[in-house]
Order: structure tokens, then C-alpha cells, then sequence
């Protein structure tokens, strides 16, 4: 006995050599029992020593195992192999710990046969370092799997990455329920001798040390150790405070009391001053400012600026200009009406070339911005992003439940989503889904026809990203288990656990032995399949996710609409469908343009009536009646009703002039311009009819010079309103927003034609209807007629309140500082305009009842993951060279600052810069796949085509020789040899590396594969849920693609399928300012000159629309709407209609010869004011209030609250705030235009009442 000691100790010697019996693992041998000598390895052996050994590679290589030993340890390690060479160092450590378990000619040292049956070595202890084991765990525990984005420890320690450790994972690699052990290897963990044995100790290699053979140190994506200190994210800029408060507020609060003390200071000194003057009772005479003091004419007609004179000559002859037309129209009716109705008739024949966008892309991305160049190069190179079809389940039952797992650890809890009878019933729903069967031109149309299958021809099964794909759709593999009558050994728990940790093993090793992989070929990612749970616990998922993607089609029509038509019938079957246990939200890649489409329909009558309340009160309004028994003859019903079909005419003739030139509508230009025009038009209907029925006609006049006299008066007033809204809305087409750019093009066409037919078409019928009327003709039932009367004329009830009432009471001395009100509401404006939100929440676009809004509600609160995203390299980068690699890649070698390695350290700031997770790589899992160490890349030496990893044929060899050349990463001609093969490649067992499932669509490759094209590295966005959220993952990607491409001297873009919806928002407060500011500064002009360059006049008009423009930001901040594409619409349209509100008013004041500046503006407020009030306030009133009937939330928030603020804002603003300005600062009278009116109307009554 004491010689055998003595001989164990001194004498080391083999405990096996050769294989003999069959193992109970399958294809596997049991070692034979042998305790003498090493013995030398035959010379067959000896490559497959220098590729798995090396350090063994010496003398006459005597050891403790034959050829056939070291076969069987390559096809054992062929995963790790696969998954941990990317790591030098670990590879090393891990391969040293299996050499020195089957080979060492010292075993007898550190292993203790416990075990022998026959010749049948069954079971040893392996005496193993405890400092080694910990420092081969640290050297492979960050390394990670590229294809699946998860650390490669996830797929070999039969646990999390997370929950494994040293110890648990060498005892899975050595125990047989991994399907890899031939038989039981007991590790025993120790740094001292224990029991006689001295522990394997070997030298071990930390993951950022670089090896003997000269293999450089592992990435910084797969070793810790490798990176600088973790970046931290720069921090958010504090908020803009002055002692605490919001600067704004402060610096507003402050501008407002100055402004109040010094109005107010100089409103009590020109008070006092008049008090001090002494009034002589020669005022009068002396009165040189009074325009029309007798004493002052000569002097007016002397002293006239050239600028005044031109400006009276510009007015004059506009004034000859329209009143000689006028007169034409009244004299000619119908040859205006015809040529009017055939010119109407050609432009608005053009609507049946309309064509309506409801393409969101179309609407809402331009063709020529960023994010859409970017999408149209990846679908020109990958093909166009699939569509979802997409379920969250979730359940009302309490189901929870506690799982104690047979080998022992802690109770894990399970959400009731995850209890199996709720699992097969939602399989069976699956099931069905998948069985869908929709029609398509007498076609069946089925899921297998159009949806993903990566993997085709050889697998057809469809990508169904699903928990139960675990379970391969399969209701028996949910119920598999192992167990006996006492216990449950393993069941669907484990195996879940299991897939969550490695959705990409093709074996769970449990007990169960079952594949995770789903059946279409790829793995199915938890955190796409899960929602509701917290960290990593998705044993704690209260939410079950299914998606179908489906392919997407760019020029394929038909296929198109096949993929249309099933997810027509999909969306009909989960609305019938009905289970008491299951709470179900869906939506298919259709569901949100359907129902914009059905809302929009549901809004006609709600848009038809609102229109309908404003013509009948129009038709109602514009008639003047002066008694009851003249009711019928005073009557403008039929010309309020032929005004209304001007205004839709005008519309019509722009939507057709446009078609024809192939512009396509939005719903936004038909929704949005019939308001306007209608605001507009209605409003110049009111003025030229409303000045008519004040007007006397003059002695000697007939009715065609009566009214070319009044269109001569008003029409340069309209024309400056019409002329300044069609400038500033064409100046807006210069938008990039699609919608704006349509709306401005059509509105401005639209408002200009309106006008245009107002004073042709529109004269022509005022002519008729008032001979009509002086004829007392019934209105409507014109062949009847009224008995002669006696009538006295009198004024209508608005103008005599806006005159007697009104005007008078706002411009007395005491209501005139109401003006402080106005600057009061623009300081609190201006304080919150940078508060306004901006984006477009999703959830508004869709009408109250749809089924989408539970979907939205549920993705925001259940999923953990948003859409993926693509760092696409555009082609032109040399792949085949070392640096185009080392640019991109992200395993050893490859650059700190390569794409793959910025995408990380990106991911390692998730709630910074929303990028979720590592990039799923090509380039790196190829480097993997090609290795001469893996089975993966092989060829037949007969015809040279590839040989997947599963044939046994002895013709396959290896790509590449094992050479320290051939362990090299391919270059030049080998690299683009076998990467076809590689993107062809299926995952299975022995190879999990294929390409196909993950990458066919990631390499571009060029024809005949003579080189790489463009390629993209995915990954996923952080969850995003608010509108911000999206346009800051959106920013915070292009940062990081711009950084890439600086550091590869390379364009690399990032791309997501969101990106072209919420581009617009990183500009639009750019865009709404230029867009409102050029639109002012055309009116300004405009306004400047036909006003007879009258330029003080142009900027107080300027001042008040500015002033409606900031107050509708206050507004809209107090009111909860978001700045988007739509409330921009809204706002370059509030900008037309408050010149209908301003313009009017203040040419009506240039033009008085009241005596001073309170006079004029009460005079313009009485005269312009009850008409603006008429056509505008009261027309739009009763068809906003409608819009609030709206289903449409969109319609509720900005069509409602929108409407409702710019016709309340620009009536306050236009009929109280502007006279009140105007009686304070206005332009002073023009000298030239008081001489040639007092000329003008020398020698008529008209001069009594204006020297009156």
C-alpha cells in the first residue's frame, strides 16, 4: 500500500487512454480504463493535437489519449468553440482545462476514477484550481453571442449569463444532460491538495492579455477589462432660471411693467398738458391740423409729399381701374357669368385627375429630406422593412404562481400570462391566426404566401415572433415533461427559463433536451415576446406578445395587395374573436391608414353640417330688411347662396388647375381650405354687399355707376386682403413639409380665384339682384312681384350698434388702455412659446371608438423594446482589406472606435442615447464561421460547393488550413469565396453560426459576388413612448452615425422605420418660424404699397398679426396642442385670416378725412368693422362650435380649439386692439388723398357731410 502512495505521487500516469463501449449519452463512447504510461499519439492525430492542444505540440507527444479521443472532444466542443473563439483568451484557458482533462500525461495527478464498469471508465472527479476556474469564468464571461445579442454564457452554462458563475458552468460542460459528456465528471474546486491530488493550476490568460502565439487581447465588447472607464453621459442642461423662477416668465413679467409704467406715465402727462393748455376761442380757425379746416386746403394741396402724392395717384387709379370694371360687370351680366362659369368649368374639370394622398410618408416626409433618401437607399438595397401584424395578451384571471425547480434553488414566480392552460389557449389563437385564409381576385390568400420565412425554399415556416415558438407552435412540446409518479423532473418552466437565456440553442439542456429555436430558423428574443416584467424577470411577464411580420413590396402591386387583403381578414377575425380569459389588443401594418380613412368619412357629416350652419346663416345675414312686408323682396338668399357657390368654385378651380398638374391632394387641403376660403370669401361678400345697401346713390347716377363707384371704393381694400393672403401663402409652399407646402400652393391659388370671381361674377349678380330689388320682385321667386310702397331706408342693426354703440364706447378716453390687456396676453405668450410642445401623439389620429387606441395604450405600457435599428455602411468600403474590417467589426483586432464598438459603448448609455443593445453583426459571426477550427465552413474537394456542418461525408474538408495563416481572418479573394456560403448557411447542432437566418438581408453582395455592396449592423431602440421620445432617439442615432462615419472616413447612416414620420419635428420650430416670418413679411409689403405706400400703416398691421400669431402659442400651450404639421397648417392660415381682420380696418383709416386720429378709427370700426364682424365672427362661430360634435380627436383638439382661438384672437385684435392702436399711433393723414377726395366730391352732397 505505502508503494502504490509513493507511486501515485511520484509516478504520474494516464487513468484512461482509447474509447471502448457505448455511452448511455447518444453517439457517444465511454474512456478505456487504463492506469499506465503515456503512450505516443499516433501521427493521424497530430493536426487535431496542434488545433485543439497546442501546448501539448512537443517531442515524441506521449499522452493520455489516442486520435479518436481528441475527435471526440472537437465534436463536443464544437458551440463553444464556435461562440468563445472570438475571445483568444478564453478560448485558451477553456481549451486548456479540456486538454489537460483528456490528454495530460500527469491526469493521474489531479483526476480520481470513481466509476469503472468492465474496461468502462463511467465517472472521475477532476481536482481543478479554484483560482483557475475563476480566472477562465472572468476571461469569458462578457464575451458575447453577435447573432443574438445576448452574452455567449447565456447559450453554454445551461443558466442566465446572469445567474452563471465559475462553478456552474464547469459543471454543466461536465454533466451528461448537456447531450456533449460521454459520462459523469465530478469537479472538485480547490487551491490546496486535497485527498492525495494536486488541483489543475495551469497559467491562465486574462481577456485583455495577448497570447504566446500572438493573438492579440479580446474586444472591448467581449472583455470589460479591454475598455477605457465606462462613458458617462454629458449632463442635461439645467433649466433657465432667474432666482428660481423660469427666465421667461421673469424677463416677461419685467418687459410687462415697464411697459405699464411707462404708458401709463405718458397717458398722465399728455392728460396734465392738456389741462395746463389754455384754450382760444380762435381754436378753430387756427386748427391747421384739421385736414379739413377751410383755411387748410391750398395748404394740403401745396405741402402733399412726393411719397403722398404717389400714394394718392396709386389709389386713384385703382379706384378708376375697379370702377370702370365694376360698372362693365353691372351692364354686363351675362357675358361675366358665362365667361366666368366656362373658366370655372375648365379648371375645376381637373378634379378628375384628382389623386389623394393618404400615404403618411407621402403626407408628412418630403421626397427631397433626409430620412427619406435614407429609406428609399434601404429598401433599394435590403428591400422595404416589413410589415406587423401585432398582438399584446394579456389576462383578467389572477393565475400566479410559484415553480420549485427538482434540483433545487429558490421559488420562481411565474405571471399568469405564462400558466399553461392560458398558454394552449393562446396557441390555439395563433394557431387560427395562422389558418387565416382572405381572397384576393378569386385567389386564397394564406399567411404562408406573404409572410417572412427566412429561411426559404428549405424551411417555409413563417417568422412568428412568439413565446410559444419555445414550444415550436406545438401544443404536445408545451406539455412535454420528464418526471415519474412522485416528481416532475423538468417541464415547459425549465424549458422556458432556459429559452429566455438562449433563444438561440437548439437544445435546452434540461431534461427535456428540446430545441428554443424557433421553427422558421431563427431564435425568438424575450424581450420581443414578453412585456410587462421587470429587469430580466420575464418569468414575471404580465403581457404576451405575438408579431407576424409580413413582407413588404415596393413595386409589386399585386403581392401588395395580397398582404392588404390578409391582414383585411385578420383584422375582421380579431374583432369577432371572443375568449372570457384573454384581453387582446392588435393592429395590423394597415389598421392606422383604415382607420384615418374611416374617421374621415365619420367627419363629413360633422364637416357638412358645420358648412350647412354657416350658409344658412350667410343666406340669412346678408339681406337687409326693412319691414315684414318687404321680407321676401330685402331678402339675399339666392345671392348669399350664389356668393357661397363663388367661394366653393374657387376651391374647386384650385384643387383642379393642381391636379392637372399631377399635385395630389391631402386630406388636410380638403378639410382645412373650404374654412378658409370660406372665411375670406365671405368676409368680401359681406363688405361689397353691406356697402351697397348703405350707399345712396348720387343725382344723375345710374345703377351700374353706383356700383362701379362703390367697388371703386372697396375692391383696392380686397384686393389688398386677398393679394397679401395669396403672397404669403405661395411664399409658404416653400416649406419642406409636405402637408404645408400642399396646403400654402392650394390656398393661395384658391383665395386669389376667390377674389377674382368676387369682382366679376359675383358684381354681375349684385347688379341683378339689385334690379331685381328695385323692381320688388320676390327673392327666390323672382317672376313675382311686390305691390309699390312707401319704404323709408334705414341702416341694419349691426352698423348702427358698431356705429352708435361700439366703436364710440372702445375709443372713448377711458377704454382705450384696454390696449394693456392685449400686451398683457402677447408678455404671457411670448413667456410660453418655448413650452409648446411639439410632435404629433399618435393616439389623436385615430377616432374615439377604434381598436387601435387599446393597442397604442398597451405597447406603451407593456413592451420593453422599440424598433429596431440599422447602422447602414453604404457601399464602397474594401471588406476584404484588414482596415474595412477593422473599421466595423468587434472582435479581436478590430478598431476602439469601429462601428460595432461605438454601437456598444452606445448601448452601455441605453437611457441616453436609446439604443437598446449590442448590433447583431455579420462580420463578426462570419470570422467566427470561417475559423479552421470550426465545423462550419467546409467545402467537397470533388466539386468545391459547400458542405454544411451536418453531412458526413469524408469528401468535406475544412475552408481553411489549420495554419497560424489559415487562423488569420480571410482576406482579399478567400474573404468574398466564402462569404456566399456563409450567408447561405442554416443554423443547426453542430453549427450555430449559419448566416441565413440572420444576415440574408443584412450584405448587399454585387453581382456574381464579386464584392460587398452596402450592409447594415442591427440593433433595437429603449422603448420609446411620447412623441419626444422618438424624435430624440432619432437625434441621438444620426449623432452616432455621424461619429462612425467621421472615424471610418465612411457614410454610415442610421436607419428605423419611425425616422421619416418624426424628422420633421427636429426642425419645425425652424420651419413654423421662417414659414410665419416670410408670410409676414409679404404682407408687410404687400400691405406697405396698396395702401398707397402708406409704410407706418404696413407695420402696425404687421404688429397686430404678429401679436395674433404669439397669442395663438399661448393658446395652444393653455389648450394642450402639440406644434406639428397640422398646427402649422393652422397657423399659416390664421396668419391669412387675421389680415381679413387687420387689413380692412386700417385701409378704411388711411382713407378717412376725419378731423383727427380717434375720429378716423371710430369711423372705421363703425363701417368696416360690423361688416368684418358679420362675414367673419358670426359665419365661422356656428361652424366651429359643430367641429366639438367631432368623433375625431384630431378634429376635437386642432380643427376645434384651433378655429375657435384664431376667430377669437383676430376678432379681439381686429375690432378692439387695432382701432384702439390706431386712435393712439396711426398714420397721419394723407394730405393728397384729403385734397382729391375734397375735390372728388366738390359740388355734391358729399361734401356737406364731410366737411360735416
Amino acid at each position: 500500500e505505502m508503494y502504490l502512495k509513493e507511486y501515485h505521487v511520484v509516478a504520474h500516469h494516464c487513468v484512461w487512454y482509447g474509447e471502448c463501449g457505448e455511452s448511455t449519452v447518444a453517439g457517444k463512447k465511454y474512456n478505456c480504463n487504463y492506469t499506465g504510461p503515456p503512450m505516443p499519439l499516433q501521427p493521424d492525430g497530430y493536426q487535431l493535437l496542434t488545433e485543439l492542444c497546442p501546448g501539448y505540440d512537443y517531442g515524441n507527444k506521449s499522452l493520455c489519449c489516442n486520435a479518436d479521443q481528441l475527435r471526440t472532444l472537437k465534436g463536443s466542443l464544437q458551440l463553444p468553440l464556435q461562440f468563445l473563439s472570438r475571445c483568444p483568451a478564453c478560448f485558451y484557458n477553456l481549451m486548456n482545462l479540456f486538454c489537460e482533462l483528456t490528454c495530460s500525461p500527469h491526469q493521474s495527478q489531479f483526476m480520481n476514477v470513481t466509476n469503472i464498469t468492465g474496461v468502462d471508465v463511467r465517472a472521475v472527479e477532476y481536482y481543478i484550481g479554484q483560482t483557475f476556474s475563476n480566472a477562465m469564468y472572468n476571461a469569458c464571461k462578457d464575451v458575447q453571442a453577435p447573432s443574438s445579442n445576448v452574452k455567449a454564457l447565456s447559450l453554454l452554462c445551461g443558466k442566465t449569463a446572469k445567474e452563471c458563475n465559475a462553478t456552474n458552468w464547469i459543471q454543466y460542460m461536465f454533466s451528461t444532460k448537456n447531450g456533449q459528456a460521454p459520462f459523469p465528471i465530478e469537479p472538485v474546486f480547490t487551491d490546496v491538495p486535497l485527498a492525495g491530488y494536486t488541483p489543475m493550476n495551469n497559467n491562465t490568460y486574462a481577456c485583455n492579455e495577448s497570447l504566446d502565439d500572438g493573438s492579440g487581447p479580446c474586444s472591448c465588447q467581449d472583455c470589460t477589462k479591454s475598455c477605457g472607464p465606462k462613458p458617462v453621459p454629458p449632463p442635461l442642461p439645467p433649466p433657465w432660471t432667474i432666482l428660481g423662477i423660469d427666465a421667461m416668465a421673469v424677463i416677461m413679467w419685467l418687459s410687462y411693467m415697464a411697459f405699464l409704467l411707462i404708458f401709463f406715465g405718458v397717458l398722465l402727462g399728455v392728460w396734465c398738458y392738456r389741462k395746463r393748455a389754455i384754450t382760444s376761442e380762435y381754436g378753430p380757425i387756427l386748427d391747421s391740423n384739421n385736414p379739413l379746416s377751410l383755411n387748410g386746403i391750398s395748404y394740403l394741396s401745396v405741402n402733399a409729399s412726393c411719397c403722398e402724392t404717389l400714394g394718392e395717384r396709386f389709389e386713384n387709379g385703382l379706384r378708376m381701374l375697379f370702377s370702370s370694371w365694376g360698372s362693365f360687370c353691372v351692364r354686363h351680366p351675362f357675358l361675366i357669368l358665362f365667361c366666368c362659369l366656362v373658366l370655372v368649368g375648365a379648371s375645376a374639370g381637373g378634379l378628375a385627375y384628382m389623386h389623394i394622398t393618404t400615404d403618411p410618408v407621402e403626407l408628412w416626409s418630403s421626397p427631397k429630406s433626409q430620412a427619406r433618401q435614407e429609406k428609399d437607399y434601404f429598401d433599394k438595397h435590403f428591400g422595404p422593412f416589413f410589415r406587423t401584424v401585432q398582438l399584446i395578451i394579456t389576462t383578467p384571471l389572477m393565475l400566479n404562481e410559484t415553480y420549485d425547480p427538482y434540483l433545487g434553488g429558490p421559488s420562481i414566480p411565474f405571471g399568469s400570462v405564462l400558466n399553461k392552460e392560458l398558454l394552449h389557449q393562446v396557441l390555439d389563437l395563433q394557431l387560427e391566426i395562422e389558418g387565416l385564409v382572405a381572397s384576393y381576385n378569386q385567389e386564397s390568400v394564406t399567411l404562408k404566401d406573404i409572410c417572412l420565412a427566412p429561411l426559404a425554399p428549405y424551411n417555409d415556416n413563417c417568422t412568428i415572433l412568439s413565446v410559444l415558438n419555445y414550444f415550436q407552435n406545438s401544443h404536445a412540446a408545451l406539455d412535454h415533461y420528464m418526471g415519474d409518479e412522485f416528481y416532475i423532473w423538468a417541464d415547459y418552466h425549465d424549458h422556458f427559463l432556459y429559452c429566455v437565456s438562449a433563444p438561440a440553442s437548439l437544445n435546452d439542456t434540461t431534461m427535456l433536451h428540446d430545441p428554443c429555436l424557433g421553427t422558421f430558423g431563427g431564435p425568438v428574443f424575450p424581450w420581443l415576446a414578453l412585456g410587462g416584467y421587470d429587469d430580466t424577470n420575464y418569468n414575471n411577464a404580465t403581457a404576451l406578445v405575438i408579431t407576424f411580420p409580413i413582407n413588404n413590396y415596393l413595386n409589386d402591386t399585386v403581392r401588395l395587395e395580397k398582404a392588404l387583403a390578409w391582414e383585411n381578414e385578420f383584422i375582421k377575425f380579431m374583432k369577432n374573436f371572443s375568449n372570457p380569459n384573454l384581453t387582446i389588443a392588435f393592429s395590423a401594418e394597415r389598421s392606422i391608414e383604415d382607420e384615418i380613412n374611416r374617421e374621415s368619412n365619420s367627419d363629413i357629416n360633422t364637416v357638412v353640417l358645420s358648412y350647412g350652419i354657416m350658409f344658412i346663416y350667410i343666406s340669412l345675414a346678408l339681406g337687409h330688411i326693412h319691414s315684414f312686408r318687404r321680407v321676401l323682396v330685402d331678402s339675399k338668399i339666392s345671392l348669399g347662396i350664389a356668393g357661397i357657390l363663388i367661394v366653393l368654385s374657387s376651391v374647386a378651380c384650385s384643387l383642379g388647375i393642381f391636379s392637372y398638374c399631377g399635385v395630389p391632394l391631402t386630406l388636410i387641403v380638403i378639410e382645412v381650405i373650404p374654412f378658409l376660403v370660406l372665411a375670406v370669401g365671405v368676409d368680401n361678400i359681406f363688405i361689397i354687399v353691406q356697402t351697397y345697401q348703405r350707399d345712396e346713390r348720387m343725382p344723375q347716377e345710374e345703377l351700374h355707376q353706383q356700383i362701379g363707384r362703390i367697388l371703386g371704393d372697396i375692391a383696392p381694400s380686397l384686393f389688398l386682403s386677398s393679394f397679401s393672403e395669396t403672397v404669403a401663402f405661395f411664399l409658404g409652399a416653400l416649406s419642406s413639409m409636405p402637408a404645408v407646402r400642399t396646403f400654402s400652393m392650394f390656398a393661395g391659388l384658391a383665395v386669389f380665384i376667390d377674389f377674382l370671381l368676387q369682382i366679376s361674377c359675383f358684381v354681375s349678380l349684385l347688379g341683378l339682384d339689385a334690379k331685381r330689388q328695385e323692381r320688388n320682385r320676390l327673392d327666390v321667386f323672382c317672376c313675382m312681384t311686390l305691390p309699390e310702397g312707401q319704404e323709408s331706408k334705414t341702416d341694419g342693426f349691426l352698423f348702427r350698434f358698431f356705429k352708435k354703440v361700439f366703436a364710440p364706447f372702445i375709443l372713448t378716453e377711458w377704454v382705450r388702455p384696454v390696449i394693456v390687456m392685449f400686451v398683457g396676453m402677447l408678455s404671457f405668450s411670448i413667456a410660453v412659446v418655448n413650452k409648446v410642445e411639439i410632435g404629433l401623439d399618435q393616439k389623436l389620429s385615430m377616432p374615439d371608438d377604434s381598436y387601435v387606441l387599446d393597442y397604442f395604450k398597451n405597447m406603451s405600457e407593456y413592451l420593453h423594446t422599440g424598433a429596431p435599428v440599422y447602422f447602414v455602411v453604404e457601399e464602397g468600403l474594401n471588406y476584404s482589406s484588414p482596415e474595412g474590417q477593422n473599421a466595423v467589426c468587434g472582435g479581436v483586432g478590430c478598431n476602439n472606435n469601429s462601428l460595432v464598438q461605438q454601437v456598444y459603448t452606445a448601448s452601455l448609455l441605453s437611457n441616453y442615447t436609446s439604443i437598446a443593445s449590442t448590433p447583431s453583426s455579420w462580420l463578426d459571426d462570419y470570422f467566427d464561421w470561417v475559423k479552421p477550427q470550426s465545423t462550419c465552413c467546409r467545402y467537397y474537394n470533388t466539386t468545391g460547393a459547400f458542405c454544411n456542418a451536418s453531412v458526413v461525408n469524408s469528401s468535406c474538408v475544412s475552408c481553411r488550413p489549420m495554419t497560424p495563416s489559415g487562423k488569420q481572418r480571410p482576406e482579399g479573394e478567400d474573404f468574398m469565396h466564402f462569404l456566399p456560403m456563409f450567408l447561405s448557411d442554416n443554423p443547426n447542432p453542430k453549427c450555430g453560426k449559419g448566416g441565413h437566418a440572420a444576415y440574408a438581408t443584412a450584405v448587399d453582395l454585387y453581382p456574381n459576388n464579386t464584392g460587398v455592396g452596402a450592409t447594415y449592423f442591427m440593433t433595437y431602440h429603449t422603448i420609446l413612448k411620447e412623441s419626444s421620445d422618438y424624435t430624440e432617439a432619432l437625434k441621438m442615432a444620426r449623432i452616432l452615425a455621424k461619429n462612425i462615419s467621421q472615424s471610418m472616413d465612411h457614410k454610415v447612416f442610421a436607419y428605423s422605420v419611425f425616422y421619416v414620420f418624426y424628422e420633421q419635428y427636429l426642425t419645425i420650430m425652424n420651419d413654423t418660424i421662417l414659414n410665419l416670418c416670410v408670410s409676414l413679411a409679404a404682407i408687410f409689403v404687400v400691405t406697405t404699397v396698396l395702401l398707397g405706400f402708406e409704410l407706418w400703416a404696413g407695420v402696425l398691421v404687421s404688429i397686430t398679426i404678429a401679436m395674433i400669431l404669439v397669442n395663438m402659442f399661448g393658446v395652444m400651450w393653455l389648450w394642450g396642442i402639440s406644434l406639428n404639421a397640422v398646427s402649422l397648417v393652422n397657423l399659416v392660415m390664421s396668419c391669412g385670416i387675421s389680415v381679413e381682420f387687420c387689413s380692412h380696418i386700417v385701409r378704411a383709416f388711411t382713407v378717412s378725412v376725419k378731423n383727427n386720429r380717434v375720429e378716423r378709427a371710430e369711423e372705421a370700426l363703425a363701417h368696416m368693422g360690423s361688416s368684418v364682424f358679420s362675414g367673419i365672427t358670426l359665419t365661422k362661430f356656428g361652424g366651429i362650435l359643430i367641429l366639438a360634435l367631432s368623433k375625431s380627436q384630431i378634429f376635437q383638439v386642432f380643427y376645434f380649439r384651433m378655429y375657435l382661438a384664431i376667430v377669437l384672437l383676430g376678432a379681439a385684435h381686429g375690432l378692439i386692439f387695432l382701432p384702439v392702436l390706431l386712435s393712439y399711433i396711426g398714420p397721419s393723414v394723407n394730405k393728397a388723398k384729403v385734397f382729391a377726395a375734397k375735390k372728388r366730391w366738390s359740388g355734391t352732397e358729399r361734401e356737406c357731410l364731410l366737411n360735416y
